[in-house]
């Protein structure tokens, strides 16, 4: 990171918070409410660097606004506390629709045959430099902590995947003793619900997760954050491989907090 970007950043994080954004972090992101003084104030300086160096776009006709903003910047920003950050580098734009959208796709059929559609789609990460969302979607999962689902840790956490190039689900690692202990609970984690959905078998992690390495991190992510303590009783090498990686212990956070 050059010296210039690093001074900007530390002169936005320096800049007064508004507390009208306080308050849209305090209604909207619950998670922020568990964290102590210092780590808010962290917090909302990863806000205002995201706000400022990312480009916003409402489509379909949302306006885009300072609550969708701090909203989804807040949100995202969680995954960034106690870590030497660029600030999902690879990262340009951020795009919002009110409700589900539909995205066009493109599958191979046989006989090498593509055959173009259309998916609808609450959120999409893409390699090329941008979030989707659906705000409505997206604002449903951050007021509810408990329930697991949070499309914006979700479609961030591939943002994070792709920083090394490669959206494989595995993110950028300390060392090669992390990046092993990884790819071995990972793997493993990932391998057993995937036989565990072909067995039709109920699972705590969603089952979307078994689609692919990359969906399970970022459905993993979500559960880390939403169902912690269940995630830490019933993956517990799981659960300590992502504490290591995010650098927090939300169980332990939410028992300090009574919550």
């Amino acid at each position: 990171m050059s010296w210039l970007k690093r001074r900007r950043r530390d002169r936005l994080r320096r800049q007064p918070f508004p507390p009208e954004w306080e308050d849209i972090l305090s209604h909207n992101v619950l998670y922020y409410s568990l964290l102590p003084d210092n780590v808010k104030a962290e917090l909302r300086g990863h806000v205002q660097v995201l706000i400022a160096e990312k480009n916003w776009e409402g489509c379909g006709g949302l306006e885009m606004t300072d609550e969708i903003k701090v909203t989804v910047a807040g949100q995202a920003a969680v995954l960034l506390l106690h870590r030497e950050t660029d600030y999902f580098p690879e990262l340009r734009s951020i795009l919002v629709y009110p409700e589900a959208f539909v995205a066009p796709t493109v599958e191979e059929n046989l006989g090498d045959e593509f055959v173009e559609g259309e998916d609808v789609h609450y959120g999409q990460s893409w390699d090329w430099g941008t979030v989707v969302l659906s705000w409505r979607h997206a604002l449903r999962g951050t007021r509810n902590r408990d329930d697991g689902n949070n499309l914006i840790l979700h479609e961030f956490a591939h943002q994070l995947d792709h920083e090394d190039g490669v959206t494989n689900g595995t993110p950028l690692l300390d060392d090669e003793d992390a990046q092993a202990e990884w790819g071995r609970v990972l793997s493993g984690e990932f391998e057993q619900l995937w036989r565990d959905v072909e067995q039709n078998r109920r699972t705590l992690i969603d089952d979307y997760g078994a689609t692919d390495p990359s969906e399970f991190f970022a459905v993993v992510t979500e559960c880390f954050f939403e169902r912690p303590h269940a995630l830490q009783k019933r993956h517990p090498e799981l659960y300590d491989v992502l504490r290591q990686f995010y650098r927090q212990d939300p169980a332990a956070l939410r028992d300090s907090a009574g919550k």
